[in-house]
């Protein structure tokens, strides 16, 4: 009688298997497998010496599909209108510029795109418009549920913003709630006992903020004064036209919070036209520590936001989630950077 005999077929290596064993992720040993020299010599030459032992070849046609050697990441500023900013602010340009070095860098491609994240969460204007493989969106304005159906999807995406109760999107941001308590902590500490705030605080991290600023005056025993509370209008000339209805109240102020630097460059303007000498007669407070801040005159203090930090994390976040890992929202460190605006 012949005997049976059974034939143990081996489970082929998959490259999450090689990434494992190499300590890198699966797009950089796809890059490795091609000979990118976006990948050190080094790691390489391990990656390609691993897949040799263990008789590992790459699926060109998987590849293709899954890890592009160069993806096509989509980067959604949402409408001026509603986010009551613009695309020339230097916040957002700073990110911009950010996410497309971190980009450049791993050799993917950035599309700047107008694209309604309301049609795009409604299916009435689709990605493939676009035909990108992710999506970075530089701010959540009004679009929280959109973001959310849009989630839902089959898109990674990842937004700079607020992390939310009812989120299920990722975000990166810093703390907002403890900026907008820094920066008042701050005039407080200065003497300052009547402080404004200008901004807008209709969107998640203007909220946050707003929501500091009130917690920390009622902490010391200070009631939040509403005439005190001057919200952003529309249109291009909103910060300063929101500085302007300030001063022309007649309310009296010595602190000034504002809730982007942007803001605080206007107002400092407007207080000089009308005679104001800051920080001797009003300290202001920015928020973003743009480039711009340090050489404005005065230099202001401000709540720092590291752009380049969060360029890269958002990169790596929505490479990550390309790759098919689960991702966790990140923040980034929330830190004061006191300069001349309210040092008297």
């Amino acid at each position: 009688m012949k005997k049976e005999t059974t034939t143990i077929k081996k489970t082929a290596l998959k490259m999450v298997d090689l990434a494992k064993m190499a300590g890198v992720s699966k797009s950089t040993v796809s890059r490795a497998l091609q000979n990118s020299e976006l990948v050190n010599l080094e790691t390489r030459e391990k990656i390609q010496a691993l897949a040799k032992e263990h008789n590992y070849r790459l699926n060109t046609q998987a590849r293709n599909f899954r890890l592009k050697e160069s993806l096509t990441i989509g980067v959604v500023i949402p409408s001026a209108d509603e986010a009551r900013w613009q695309i020339t602010d230097p916040f957002f340009l700073e990110l911009l510029g950010s996410i497309s070095f971190s980009l450049i860098e791993q050799g993917h491609e950035m599309l700047l795109s107008g694209l309604s994240l309301h049609a795009v969460a409604s299916g009435h204007d689709g990605l493939r418009r676009i035909n990108c493989d992710g999506l970075i969106v530089a701010g959540q304005a009004d679009c929280h549920e959109d973001l959310n159906r849009i989630a839902d999807g089959n898109t990674p995406v990842v937004v700079w913003g607020a992390k939310l109760p009812d989120q299920r999107y990722c975000t990166v941001g810093g703390d907002n709630h403890l900026g907008g308590a820094l920066a008042t902590r701050h005039l407080l500490e200065i003497g300052r006992q009547q402080i404004a705030i200008i901004g807008d605080w209709s969107t998640p991290e203007g909220r946050l903020r707003y929501e500091g600023y009130h917690q920390t005056l009622m902490n010391t025993g200070l009631a939040p004064n509403p005439a005190l509370e001057v919200a952003l209008g529309v249109g291009r000339d909103s910060h300063r036209e929101a500085a302007q209805r300030l001063i022309a109240s007649g309310h009296k102020f010595d602190g000034l919070f504002c809730l982007s630097d942007a803001i605080a460059m206007a107002a400092i303007n407007s207080l000089t036209e009308h005679g104001l000498r800051v920080p001797t007669d009003v300290a202001v407070v920015g928020y973003d520590d743009i480039s711009l801040a340090r050489f404005y005159t005065p230099s202001i203090t401000t709540i720092r936001q590291d752009r380049e930090q969060g360029g890269r994390l958002m990169v790596e976040k929505l490479l990550a989630m390309i790759d098919g890992e689960r991702v966790d929202s990140g923040f980034l460190p929330t830190d004061i950077i006191v300069r001349n605006s309210t040092l008297s």
